[in-house]
């Protein structure tokens, strides 16, 4: 894993957006690239979301770069 660099206060190029961590409630319907579409069925603050995939529950990890909601 590498560091992001760090910005200059000093520098003339732009401070990269660092995206807002994503929150997931219970019931929310998600998608997700590899296992389609789901609802979250359990939450753990933080670290991940249980969901429920009509073929399989899976536990997906946080930061869920994967999965986004409807």
């Amino acid at each position: 894993m590498t560091k992001p660099k760090r910005h200059l206060p000093t520098s003339p190029f732009k401070a990269p957006v660092t995206p807002a961590p994503k929150h997931f409630a219970l019931g929310d319907q998600v998608t997700h690239d590899v296992y389609g579409l789901g609802r979250v069925i359990g939450i753990e603050d933080g670290i991940a979301a249980l969901v429920d995939f009509s073929s399989a529950q899976v536990r997906i990890l946080s930061p869920y770069a994967k999965m986004t909601k409807l």
